[in-house]
């Protein structure tokens, strides 16, 4: 039987929206898209890199929790509400999957909360024994 558990983050968006910040299925892990708040205090900052750095610090809490990191993304999307706010971002995506260069995708549309400016949705497969 495929192992299956969620990983949850803190963020009160999770209970509420009823939702988890990943879900391991076997190899493969699958982390929701991931906003810029800072989920042990429910903040988050008006700077979109400071909002690219932080939703990748949520998403590498999940990835480690999977037992992966990013070197094991394989898939990546870009959510943000104005396309100007991407290019910003560019070098601190390029930090974290540079190396990995996994398929990847940039949309634009609007997000739940009006703070937010990036969202970033990740899945990776975890190296097998």
């Amino acid at each position: 039987m495929t192992e299956r558990r969620s990983i949850l983050s803190g963020s009160t968006f999770e209970e509420q929206i009823g939702y988890a910040r990943a879900v391991v299925d076997g190899d493969w892990v699958h982390v929701s898209g991931t906003t810029g708040f800072d989920y042990a205090t429910m903040t988050i900052s008006d700077d979109v890199v400071a909002q690219a750095e932080q939703c990748l610090r949520n998403i590498e809490g999940a990835l480690a929790e999977a037992e992966c990191g990013f070197a094991d993304v394989v898939r990546v999307r870009y959510l943000l509400p104005d396309r100007a706010d991407f290019e910003p971002c560019w070098p601190v995506l390029r930090r974290a999957f540079g190396e990995v260069r996994p398929a990847a995708t940039m949309l634009v549309c609007g997000l739940a909360d009006p703070r937010m400016k990036i969202e970033i949705e990740v899945y990776a497969r975890r190296a097998t024994a």
